[in-house]
């Protein structure tokens, strides 16, 4: 496999201040199931398999369920499956990854507002940002999954 470079151990600046972001997120009131399907939403759509194996055997750790993560990349399909709550945390996870393509849309803004009061939206939003910035170091050192 191709060597490239391990930020973490490279840059051990970069690395304390993304630990204290990260600790900043394990600190939150963010329940661990919505951190961890915000990290295993995110990592899939970044393709990042580093990470979609660390959080979904995280998830199972915490509880989650196997069919729950199994369908997380077809959500919109399964009725009842997640909660209201955890839609609209998994609709922002996906605009926020992707935001270079529309942005934050009003009415999905509007309803997490709604759905959350400002500390909650604001700590959901900085743990997509958190875990988007873990799927680009680990894929771009090309980090592989624990056996």
């Amino acid at each position: 496999m191709e060597k490239r470079i391990n930020i973490l151990e490279t840059e051990p600046g970069a690395t304390k201040a993304m630990y204290g972001l990260q600790g900043y997120i394990e600190k939150s009131t963010l329940t661990k199931t919505h951190q961890e399907l915000i990290k295993i939403r995110a990592s899939q759509i970044n393709g990042c398999t580093y990470c979609i194996d660390m959080h979904t055997k995280d998830a199972l750790k915490h509880g989650e369920t196997i069919q729950r993560i199994v369908l997380l990349n077809a959500w919109r399909e399964v009725n009842d499956l997640y909660t209201k709550e955890e839609r609209v945390i998994l609709a922002l996870t996906e605009t926020v990854t992707l935001i270079s393509q529309e942005g934050i849309p009003s009415d999905l803004y509007k309803e997490a507002s709604e759905t959350f009061e400002e500390n909650y939206l604001a700590q959901i939003i900085m743990a997509i940002v958190t875990i988007n910035s873990w799927n680009r170091i680990a894929i771009s050192g090309l980090f592989q999954p624990a056996e």
